[in-house]
């Protein structure tokens, strides 16, 4: 029976994809593995891109992953088994889930597997990179109406 936090099914073709990727993000990139860090990551917006088990029990532990990559538009797949994404990070132990934030060589082999899962382009959106500076402008906004404010 599938779990309720896999939204959509991934090829073997993609997963292996998926894999390889982190395997070549953990030599020269940033990889944070496991259900706390990848939420943190998550939430900072600083993951690439989020792999998760399918057989992750109890489910509920990794059920909110999916739901704040939508948010952050992040995107994740999903390979079958936490020991082969634990022998993927060269681990001996299963592994949950993992976030790449910086892919190093795995760049080319990440926006592969985005542009499958997603058929989008996998690059960071220009759209996210230009919230910071409007984030920017709108408190120099706010502090001058402040400054306006104090001097009536």
């Amino acid at each position: 029976m599938a779990k309720s936090y896999v939204k959509f099914e991934v090829s073997k073709e993609v997963s292996e994809k998926a894999l390889e990727a982190v395997r070549l993000a953990k030599q020269n990139g940033t990889v944070r593995k496991g259900v706390n860090e990848v939420t943190k990551s998550i939430e900072r917006g600083l993951s690439t891109l989020v792999i998760l088990a399918e057989d992750i029990d109890p489910e509920e532990v990794v059920m909110h992953i999916p739901t704040l990559c939508d948010q952050k538009k992040i995107s994740y797949v999903y390979v079958p088994t936490k020991l082969e994404l634990g022998k993927a990070l060269g681990m001996t132990v299963p592994c949950s889930s993992v976030a790449i934030e910086k892919p190093g060589d795995a760049q080319s082999t990440i926006n592969d597997v985005i542009s499958r899962v997603t058929g989008k382009s996998s690059a960071k959106s220009e759209a996210t990179q230009e919230k910071k500076p409007e984030v920017k402008k709108e408190k120099k906004e706010v502090k001058k109406e402040k400054q306006e404010e104090k001097t009536e």
